[in-house]
């Protein structure tokens, strides 16, 4: 058999869909909790090597089944959250996880057939075209339909620091283009030894450029003095009570909760903090609204000289009728309110219902409080010598909003979250993966809290210092500094992945106007 009958072999369609499929287990054994991180770096390359230059019709088909496969290895603990903490059943469960899935693939499904379409017209080579659509569309999912970057391909490298210090320029995009950059010159370099040709071609070239830059500004970055002693030192115990998700919510266990908080509080105090923190949802009743259990904690804060920061929610009263918040208290020692943080960015499902007024009969999963509304603005919640970003649960996923609190002056960032709805699966080490970016595109201290787990201080070079099992009760103590300075993703925000969009729209209109093959 020639090389170009073998060629032709492996992209017979029952071939093909092997090999889409096997993108796809190679994607997911990548990601966060599995973490293979180094098959990142070949798991596209399957699939590119069956659809080069195929129909735009058979890219689509075979990127979304890889696309879809990725996702039903990445976010199955879906279904643990629905019927465990849900009280969905699994023939429930299962359908809204399929349907996510495939609608998530989606996004692996329409770069892959745009650059088949491209290359099918224009004949560039996948590395020049494949990156740009592929990072243009983890951009666009990140806010579409509320956004959901929760499987970027960058997140698979989190443990990696070389590679992600260009995240401080790029943000988390710049790793996702390299990646696939990468993939499609190994892709293409496999189809030359094929063919018996040996020769770096200018993609392979390419790829191995961006690489070695990537990797020399990570050894830099990584091999600056420690800035840390020119910044102010701050203090931090965090509290992780594992309140099992069942009864957080309860009535009757409201102040064994409370109780079980002024141990633990009491416990971190040999380590004099400045700072205390507990996770989100702390206390299960409005803070402001509840005088006998608002007495209660600040009884706890009193009996020590630290700042406290909590979740509780909140309300105010309107024309329209009361309006319910999930929210960050920052209070003093002496148990005055400092400040407060709505949360901006809401889960679906899990903390309000979209369009709820056409679909009456879906109910919120998260029991508790009626839907919560949005947040309007980001607030800093200050305490002497450093002003603190408080971001709540997912919305550390999301680049832009921690962004925007380290240009408003944020010298750190807190993120409280409440990780008992996921159970015991690979979803709180995603959680943490991402929440690494968020740290080095700042260039800023991250102190998490959890309710269960994973609780964790992360440096601003992506290094988790120190960190929680799941399912622990756990009190966590360190240092963490207040920086000042903003990178250049701080500074211009998402300025690649827009550039990458626009490059991506350029390119389609440039193939129109040319047809290379017939």
């Amino acid at each position: 058999m020639n090389s170009s009958s073998f060629l032709a072999s492996i992209r017979r369609k029952p071939l093909a869909i092997v090999a889409a499929l096997f993108t796809g287990v190679l994607m997911a054994a990548a990601s966060p909790g599995i973490n293979f991180h180094l098959l990142a770096w070949i798991c596209l390359v399957p699939l590119l090597m069956v659809v080069n230059k195929q129909p735009c019709r058979s890219g689509l088909l075979l990127g979304w089944l890889a696309g879809f496969i990725f996702h039903l290895g990445l976010i199955y603990w879906v279904v643990v959250s629905m019927t465990v903490y849900g009280g969905l059943p699994w023939y429930g469960a299962v359908p809204v996880l399929l349907l996510f899935s495939a609608f998530l693939g989606l996004f692996t499904a329409v770069p892959i057939s745009l650059c088949c379409a491209v290359r099918s017209r224009a004949g560039w080579p996948c590395t020049a075209v494949l990156p740009l659509f592929w990072t243009a569309f983890e951009y666009i999912k990140s806010w579409f339909l509320t956004g959901f970057p929760w499987d970027n391909l960058a997140h698979t490298q989190f443990q990696n620091l070389l590679v992600i210090q260009i995240a401080d320029l790029t943000g988390v995009w710049g790793v996702s283009f390299l990646i696939v950059t990468i993939n499609c010159a190994i892709a293409g370099m496999v189809e030359r030894v094929i063919r018996d040709d040996i020769r770096i071609l200018p993609d392979m070239a390419i790829g191995l450029m961006l690489l070695g830059g990537t990797l020399g500004y990570g050894w830099v970055r990584l091999a600056e003095p420690d800035a840390n002693e020119q910044k102010r030192p701050l203090r931090v115990s965090m509290i992780q009570p594992n309140i099992p998700q069942d009864l957080k919510w309860d009535p009757m266990y409201l102040e064994a909760t409370l109780k079980k908080f002024s141990s633990l509080t009491a416990a971190s105090r040999s380590a004099a903090p400045e700072l205390i923190v507990w996770p989100e949802s702390a206390t299960p009743f409005f803070y402001e609204a509840e005088p006998i259990y608002r007495s209660m904690l600040e009884d706890i804060v009193k009996n020590g000289s630290a700042y406290l920061l909590f979740g509780s929610p909140a309300y105010e009263q309107t024309s329209a009728g009361q309006r319910f918040f999930n929210s960050a208290y920052l209070i003093s020692p002496h148990g005055e309110i400092i400040a407060r943080y709505d949360k901006i960015h809401l889960v679906p499902y899990g903390e309000y219902v979209p369009l709820k007024r056409f679909f009456p009969f879906i109910e919120k999963m998260v029991p508790g409080i009626s839907d919560f509304s949005p947040g309007t603005a980001i607030k800093l919640l200050g305490m002497p010598g450093c002003r603190l970003g408080t971001v709540i649960c997912y919305e550390i996923i999301f680049p832009d909003l921690v962004r925007r609190f380290a240009a408003a002056g944020a010298h750190a960032i807190v993120n409280i979250t409440n990780d008992a709805w996921f159970g015991a699966t690979s979803a709180p080490v995603q959680h943490v993966a991402i929440a690494v970016f968020r740290a080095v595109e700042n260039r800023r201290w991250i102190a998490r809290c959890a309710n269960t787990g994973i609780t964790a201080f992360i440096s601003p070079q992506g290094r988790v210092v120190s960190q929680t099992d799941i399912f622990t009760e756990r009190v966590v103590s360190g240092v963490i500094y207040c920086h000042t300075g903003l990178t250049i993703y701080t500074r211009y925000g998402d300025i690649m992945a827009k550039a990458c969009c626009i490059a991506a729209v350029c390119l389609l209109w440039l193939a129109r106007r040319q047809r290379r093959y017939p």
